[in-house]
């Protein structure tokens, strides 16, 4: 019969959240890592965490003097009062003192000396959490690896009776790895700081699984923070599988009615095109509806992404005051992977957040702190994520050319995608024009033809199917022979959007009445 274990936090939530609930009561954790990777922040808010349970708690500083732990603790926010501090660290007196033995060959007496000052304190204070930085101190107070064995050993077994949850670090480096103190505790929490940003891994954790793999760890005010890698299926929300419209008729008639929830939508397109304001279109409607949307920013500045969608009749100034709208730019390398889907996540289940558009792909892999294939793959968890908790994505992918062969995605990410809508580029009869169409749509049927696309000061206007043109996903397509249109022998709804535009402020009474529905909404 299992019995549940008593569980203590660290002090950090989203460490705790690694851990499935914090550690291990009455047992022994080792914290390693390199110079400045956060071992000892971490070990304040252990402490600390035990401070505001109501515990007594235990600093034994083994190198650094007290003075300095409260200095650098203040400078991060940590309040170190209620902390108990045992100071072994060496002053400048240790060199000028006439000592009574070699200082370069340290024996029994040194060693007798810190374990009965370590025993003393103990007993006075009676710890709950103890924290010992470093305990690879001891080493250089110990004749030889054995005997340094020996005393780690009897001092953890010494806390444990006393009934306390202890933390200690190590240094490990060549000369002297930290490999035999790995065996000895209850757990290792490893932290890395490199290149890409500081991370946090658990290789060891007896008496309970753990998340595995590398989580994004960030040390700002405040201290430490941890943010967990995202696991899809351990979430999830209960939606109905609805049809949400984009608002434009035409559109819809493309997708077979919209968009549905939970799917995961790709707009592909070269630059200029249109995608993010055709994304946009279906936050707008949704707007109408009362429900919030999201739009990540990697490839646009926040403010001229507003100015652009209000130049088109997209009031989303009155939808981020109404809260139905969050436009978020994410600055360059100021975030990893993990960190993302964290923001994300957050935003979804604290804002009831039901579409989150990224724009765009490549934006994103250029903007993270993270490999290629570890973007990819949280990019993956993220989609999964939201399609567990019943929310639409829409994911920009841009295109390198502006005309030519076309190419699915310049990324490989058709796999995510439960719908692919594309937006090309042409060259017909030279001038520019664009075409849109739907090459995917897993959840139902969806229209085959390919319609002209255009962008007006009434928003996303789309026309008649492109009968009588071969080669459009090439950039360059060819009337078939008797179809070239004329203003002459169209009707004026058939005629190429071309011969309908006009040099007037207010437009033609055809974009007026398909423009996008804007009366009677709450944004």
């Amino acid at each position: 019969m299992s019995r549940t274990l008593e569980r203590v936090s660290t002090g950090v939530s989203g460490l705790d959240e690694v851990l499935n609930g914090g550690l291990v009561a009455h047992r022994t954790y080792m914290i390693r890592g390199s110079p400045g990777a956060g071992k000892s922040i971490l070990g304040l808010h252990f402490l600390t965490a035990g401070i505001d349970a109501g515990e007594d708690v235990l600093y034994v500083n083994m190198e650094e003097p007290v003075a300095e732990i409260e200095q650098n603790a203040a400078s991060l926010g940590i309040d170190t009062e209620g902390i108990e501090f045992l100071d072994l660290s060496p002053d400048s007196d240790f060199f000028a003192d006439d000592l009574s033995y070699d200082i370069f060959s340290p024996d029994e007496v040194e060693e007798e000396e810190v374990t009965d000052q370590i025993s003393e304190r103990v007993a006075d204070v009676d710890p709950d959490r103890i924290f010992v930085d470093p305990i690879t101190q001891l080493r250089y107070l110990s004749p030889d690896e054995y005997q340094f064995r020996k005393e780690v050993l009897s001092f953890m077994q010494f806390l444990k009776e006393r009934g306390a949850t202890v933390l200690f670090t190590s240094q490990d480096t060549p000369s002297t790895p930290d490999d035999d103190l790995q065996f000895m505790c209850d757990g290792v929490v490893e932290l890395n700081r490199q290149e890409e940003g500081r991370t946090l891994s658990v290789p060891k954790f007896r008496g309970s699984g753990v998340r595995d793999g590398s989580h994004a760890l960030r040390i700002d005010d405040g201290g430490i923070e941890v943010f967990s890698r995202l696991v899809p299926r351990q979430h999830g929300a209960e939606f109905t599988a609805e049809t949400i419209s984009s608002g434009v008729p035409e559109l819809d008639r493309l997708l077979k009615g919209g968009l549905e929830r939970g799917t995961v939508t790709i707009i592909t397109g070269s630059p200029g095109v249109g995608k993010t304001t055709s994304g946009i279109q279906f936050m707008k409607e949704a707007a109408g509806r009362g429900e919030r949307s999201v739009v990540y920013s990697f490839e646009e500045a926040r403010s001229t992404l507003l100015h652009r969608c209000e130049s088109i009749n997209i009031p989303v100034r009155e939808m981020i005051e109404k809260g139905t709208l969050a436009v978020e730019e994410i600055e360059a390398l100021q975030l990893s992977a993990t960190e993302f889907a964290h923001r994300v996540r957050e935003e979804v289940e604290e804002n009831d957040t039901q579409i989150v558009m990224i724009d765009g792909v490549e934006g994103y892999k250029q903007a993270l702190r993270d490999t290629d294939s570890d973007l990819v793959r949280e990019l993956h968890s993220i989609c999964r994520y939201l399609k567990n908790m019943g929310v639409t994505v829409v994911l920009m992918n841009e295109m390198r050319t502006i005309v030519g062969e076309f190419r699915l995605t310049e990324a490989g990410l058709s796999y995510l995608s439960d719908n692919i809508i594309f937006i090309q580029h042409l060259e017909i009869d030279g001038r520019m024009r664009k075409a849109i169409g739907v090459l995917k749509k897993r959840t139902s049927d969806f229209e085959r033809q390919v319609r002209e696309f255009r962008i007006t000061e009434y928003g996303v206007k789309i026309g008649e199917p492109m009968d009588g043109l071969r080669g459009i996903l090439s950039g360059s397509p060819t009337w078939e022979t008797g179809n070239r249109p004329t203003a002459a022998n169209l009707p004026r709804n058939q005629q190429p959007l071309h011969h309908q535009e006009s040099p007037h402020r207010n437009g033609t009474p055809s974009d007026r009445e398909n423009a996008p529905r804007t009366d009677g909404r709450d944004w």
